[in-house]
């Protein structure tokens, strides 16, 4: 599959970029060309930033306070700290490559999508091994997004009915009804066009994200007010097997690494983007904004949940019912979480969307499968063109979410295991491997030791998270 967005730079550049010589640097210097391109796209620094916090505080968020207890208050803490650096790195190499000078062609492409930046610059096997683990990623997104999202819709009417009769009453409900009707939101949604067509739904998403994370928050702090002490020790959750305290460790390290992907729908939220200012400088701003902002929250959803709760905390924040009162709170924060997660599952599949859909348009250009071909309008709403190939592609892949979510129902091992596979090659590998591409990197120099030692050291630490996320899912649903 090649899908380049090849642009041939003309006479009437510069002398510099027409024989090829585009440093990044120059991008705010020579603007025509990104001019030329994006002379519609309206995208500022704010609206990169809720898409990021959109993708990254996700179903993640939810799970640090049981992550934390699990290392303890000093490896929590800086487990948290240390995964934001790398997304941060991990963001900054990708900005770069969003236009790369081919040496072999003389062309510069714009690459509007991880994949493409990929095959671009690495080539076409490391571009096919990629793309089988961006596919993955997006569908595993989708799969916790699901399991999530029905979770706390049953969380919603577990705390009314505990508040109706009584803490110890036997409010248990089936995942699969509530995952049924997500899925069917998922389906009428997955219908917008493309993502540039979300930008309303990132926003609200993202003060969504922003509500129940304050929730959370404001819950777990009254309770350590309540109590009078903070709960919790710098060695984490004791347990009697010393195996069973590493695959919890383990498992807890992977939830973290989950908690900060976005990586994979960078260039697609880069390519929204406005210029002047350089599409680059704005993503790189954007990108810090977010990061810091999402990492200050994830240390005091986690800090103050594991205060709260200490060797008690819950696996899932808001659903795991360490807080029963007041009960419209926890049915707010869970309501938040479940509009939040509508609009992340559509940031993420639409980068799926948008790459089947243009594969399917350049292998058979003449079939009209893909091309709208009715208007359709309802009320007041705007006016609706049916697309056969969006509709029936589109609707199978939320279907098939459903599935492997009802299968495999384990909030915590299920994003233990998403962030182990995806975290060392989309968020350390191939961005470190194109940078040396792209930055002409010299063997056995000063940085490129350093990058080497960063990328073994992340290697190490995603194959210890993911064989404890294997046991913890062979456990559950085995054992």
């Amino acid at each position: 599959m090649k899908m380049e967005a090849k642009v041939a730079l003309s006479s009437e550049e510069p002398e510099t970029m027409a024989r090829g010589d585009f440093d990044d640097d120059e991008e705010e210097e020579h603007p025509p060309l990104l001019q030329t391109l994006n002379h519609n796209l309206t995208g500022t620094v704010w609206t990169a930033v809720a898409h990021i916090i959109t993708a990254v505080i996700g179903s993640g968020v939810l799970s640090l306070a049981w992550s934390m207890a699990q290392v303890g208050w000093i490896a929590g803490p800086f487990s948290l700290l240390l995964f934001g650096f790398f997304t941060l790195v991990s963001a900054y190499f990708i900005c770069d490559i969003h236009l790369y000078f081919n040496p072999k062609n003389g062309n510069t492409t714009m690459n509007l999508s991880y994949l493409q930046a990929v095959h671009t610059v690495l080539g076409s096997k490391k571009g096919v091994v990629c793309g089988c683990l961006v596919y993955f990623s997006i569908f595993k997104t989708g799969v916790v997004y699901t399991i999530t999202s029905a979770t706390s819709m049953r969380a919603i009417r577990q705390s009314n009915c505990y508040h109706d009769e009584g803490h110890e009453a036997a409010c248990e409900f089936e995942n699969k009804y509530y995952m049924l009707m997500f899925g069917l939101v998922q389906i009428v949604a997955s219908q917008i066009p493309n993502i540039f067509h979300t930008k309303w739904l990132s926003i609200i998403a993202s003060i969504m994200s922003f509500a129940y994370s304050f929730i959370g928050m404001g819950l777990g702090l009254a309770q350590v007010i309540g109590k009078g002490k903070v709960e919790g020790s710098i060695y984490g959750i004791s347990t009697t097997n010393p195996t069973q305290k590493v695959w919890l460790v383990a498992q807890a390290i992977g939830d973290i690494a989950f908690s900060f992907n976005f990586s994979l729908i960078l260039l697609e939220i880069q390519s929204t983007l406005r210029s002047p200012p350089s599409q680059k400088v704005t993503m790189k701003k954007a990108s810090t904004i977010a990061i810091f902002t999402t990492t200050i929250f994830y240390l005091c959803c986690g800090g103050f949940g594991y205060a709260a709760f200490g060797d008690s905390t819950p696996g899932n924040l808001l659903t795991g019912f360490g807080f029963y009162e007041p009960y419209w709170l926890v049915d707010l924060g869970n309501a938040c979480i479940v509009l939040h997660l509508v609009g992340g599952y559509q940031i993420y599949s639409q980068t799926l969307f948008a790459i089947v859909e243009r594969w399917y348009a350049e292998k058979f250009p003449e079939s009209t499968f893909a091309k709208d071909i009715r208007s359709m309008k309802v009320s007041s709403l705007p006016e609706f063109k049916l697309n056969p190939l969006r509709l029936c592609f589109r609707s199978a892949y939320v279907v098939l979410t459903m599935a492997v979510g009802m299968l495999f129902p384990y909030f915590n091992e299920v994003v233990a295991f998403a962030g182990s596979v995806i975290f060392w090659p989309l968020t350390i590998y191939f961005p470190v491997e194109m940078y040396f591409v792209q930055k002409k990197v010299v063997p056995w120099s000063g940085k490129w030791i350093m990058l080497r030692v960063y990328t073994i050291f992340c290697l190490f630490v995603s194959i210890f998270t993911l064989a404890g996320s294997i046991q913890g899912l062979i456990a559950k649903r085995f054992g």
